[in-house]
């Protein structure tokens, strides 16, 4: 009798099976999929209705009947014709996908040895896909690599004793995820403004921007700028918890605040509408 609760504990905790993670021994394949703990987010694949043929692993947000997708790993390698795809995390603490004929299409390039298993794979309600040890050290984050959308809490930065910068790139058009003519990011030179640039051709630019923080009228949108002398960075959030938001650099070269009213993605802001236009 005393062997049962220790039984039934054991069951429990081998059918509680983690969607959220991705370890060594559990690869992301076709008709799988991450979903964060809270059920914000998705990722896994995924195919667009004018290429079906096409396929590419990327992020979305789960409960929200109008996809919208927030990340995408293989913008530029397709998953092609009738291959399929894998995910896969590496004993070298490296996120490796390729295609069915074993090629491989995007990876983080880490290798950070971690011992065997102890590295996994973890997605966040914020959106965030993270990659961490088994001492909870991050080795890599899909925010560090963004594709076109900031979501609340992504940091904006430039290093400008570096003269680095994080940057999103548009899709190429409304169907075609693969990289566009539109680059957004903090000028890297000083931090206090953030640039769009068609190609190699600066397009827009904003005001300057060095206060603390800044707020929507209605309060529900504000942001927030840190600055440590080396590195400067915004981010932004919600006031209310309830409300689903980002911002997104459209094919178009427009900067969009997009909030879901329950029905549709509405916009809130749009630049460039102030600034300069190039």
């Amino acid at each position: 009798m005393t062997l049962l609760p220790l039984f039934i504990l054991l069951l429990l905790i081998f059918s509680c099976k983690s969607d959220d993670l991705l370890t060594p021994s559990k690869p992301l394949l076709p008709g799988d999929k991450l979903l964060s703990n809270g059920g914000v987010f998705a990722l896994g694949f995924f195919s667009l209705e004018n290429s079906t043929t096409n396929s590419y692993l990327g992020i979305w947000y789960h409960n929200i009947p109008e996809r919208e997708y927030v990340w995408v790993a293989n913008r530029d390698n397709p998953i092609t014709s009738s291959l399929s795809g894998k995910l896969v995390l590496t004993n070298s603490s490296d996120l490796v996908l390729s295609d069915s004929k074993g090629r491989i299409l995007w990876t983080t390039g880490n290798n950070v040895t971690t011992g065997g298993d102890g590295a996994v794979a973890l997605l966040l309600d914020t959106g965030n896909f993270i990659l961490q040890s088994q001492n909870f050290t991050q080795i890599w984050q899909s925010f560090d690599q963004p594709t076109d959308t900031i979501l609340p809490g992504f940091k904006l930065w430039a290093n400008y004793k570096t003269h680095t910068a994080v940057r999103l790139v548009a899709w190429k058009d409304f169907q075609d995820p693969s990289t566009g003519k539109f680059i957004l990011s903090r000028d890297p030179r000083t931090g206090f403004q953030i640039l769009i640039w068609r190609e190699a051709s600066l397009y827009w630019r904003s005001g300057l921007w060095s206060s603390a923080t800044a707020s929507d009228n209605n309060g529900y949108i504000w942001s927030q700028i840190v600055d440590d002398g080396e590195e400067i960075y915004s981010t932004y959030n919600t006031g209310n918890s309830s409300r689903i938001t980002h911002w997104k650099l459209d094919y178009t070269g427009d900067l969009i605040l997009r909030s879901w009213n329950n029905q549709s993605w509405e916009p809130l802001f749009k630049r460039p509408d102030d600034g300069c236009r190039h």
